[in-house]
């Protein structure tokens, strides 16, 4: 999907994933690591280091976008709850790019959901641990990401 805003392009070298959706603040990307179905970054669309300063409209937005994300996830792959987390910590390790802000939207399974020839579990369900990247064709991105913008 070909998203455009004027700090998009900036924002490519971040790696935050492929882009699903925008509203007029935020942008979000279905994150590379996909071991917890439809986990998606949620950046902001002007140059921000931490939450600190942002704009009440800025917020505004977010909140109803948080609504909509937790909606279309529940709807589309049944997920238990919700982690939302702004963790900037990985910015100020050497040799790595500006902070910028962003959140981490990690859908949680108290079960496993089948889609598109794949399981995905949840198997720290209730905890915070690392997980492995889930290997996953960009053909199987794609359908995650349509699945989700299908319920938006």
């Amino acid at each position: 999907m070909n998203i455009e805003c004027p700090y998009c392009e900036k924002l490519t070298d971040y790696n935050f994933g492929d882009p699903i959706i925008q509203t007029h603040h935020w942008i979000v990307f279905l994150a590379p690591n996909q071991s917890n179905l439809a986990t998606c970054v949620v950046a902001l669309k002007r140059d921000k280091k931490t939450l600190s300063g942002l704009k009440n409209e800025e917020w505004e937005d977010f909140v109803q976008l948080l609504e909509r994300m937790e909606k279309s996830v529940k709807i589309a792959f049944d997920a238990t709850l919700f982690n939302w987390g702004c963790l900037m910590n990985t910015f100020y390790m050497e040799d790595t790019l500006e902070p910028h802000l962003h959140w981490h939207f990690i859908p949680r399974y108290n079960h496993p959901v089948e889609f598109a020839g794949h399981t995905f579990e949840d198997p720290h369900f209730g905890y915070m641990r690392p997980r492995p990247p889930k290997e996953i064709s960009e053909d199987v991105r794609n359908q995650i990401a349509d699945k989700i913008r299908k319920f938006l």
